[in-house]
């Protein structure tokens, strides 16, 4: 039986009415299993709820009922400094806007996730891997520039880079394409295919892209609250 990374047990997600007794759902009983090397892509209209299921899937948010279960552990059972180191050692992400650090050069953006690890040998393991993840995604040549000197899509493959530098299992992605003209959005969507390959994670990724959903080894589709496959 293939071994499930992370699962999704009847999640709902909703908001009191001040004043009544009725509630909002956002998400409504949703269950989802995500496989080692699998790809997910979510659709769906704006405003259904997409990222919040996302973050719920990376521990940023809490669902109102139902479990999250990750590596056979509910996340409940976690403290807010175990879910913490969870989401650092275990979870990547990459949003639709970059969010590098102005005042830092791209290697020194790259390596942020990496500043809680004291040991000297591990900072060294990830420096070598910055720099041979940067050569890998065409970057190599702009270590010290800061993002004001670089494209949108330079700064949105450096962001990949930054979600990788700890090798995650999980990489989730919030319309990583979204900013990003057509040509750009082709070659990041290519290069996160890719990538899964090579470095061996599950990838979840929101979009309203069809061409990018049609990478992805599974399609689901949010809306009303309900997510179906498609």
């Amino acid at each position: 039986m293939k071994y499930m990374l992370t699962e999704l047990n009847h999640i709902s997600k909703y908001y009191e009415q001040p004043g009544t007794e009725a509630c909002t759902f956002v998400l409504d009983d949703i269950t989802l299993s995500i496989g080692e090397n699998e790809s997910l892509a979510i659709t769906g209209p704006s405003g259904s709820g997409k990222s919040t299921l996302l973050n719920i899937l990376g521990t940023l948010d809490k669902p109102s009922s139902g479990k999250v279960i990750i590596n056979g552990l509910a996340i409940e059972s976690l403290t807010n400094d175990q879910l913490a180191e969870l989401r650092n050692r275990y979870i990547g992400f990459v949003f639709q806007m970059h969010h590098l650090l102005p005042q830092l050069s791209l290697i020194e953006n790259v390596l942020l996730p990496v500043l809680p690890q004291k040991e000297k040998s591990i900072q060294k393991a990830a420096k070598q891997r910055a720099r041979h993840l940067l050569e890998r995604v065409g970057l190599i040549d702009h270590l010290h520039k800061q993002p004001v000197q670089l494209s949108a899509g330079e700064c949105q493959r450096a962001a990949v880079v930054r979600a990788l530098i700890n090798q995650p299992r999980l990489l989730l992605a919030d319309e990583p394409t979204g900013s990003l003209d057509a040509g750009n959005a082709e070659q990041l969507g290519q290069l996160l295919t890719e990538l899964k390959k090579e470095e061996k994670f599950s990838l979840v990724l929101v979009t309203h892209s069809q061409e990018l959903a049609q990478k992805m080894d599974k399609i689901y589709r949010l809306s009303s609250g309900k997510l179906n496959q498609i």
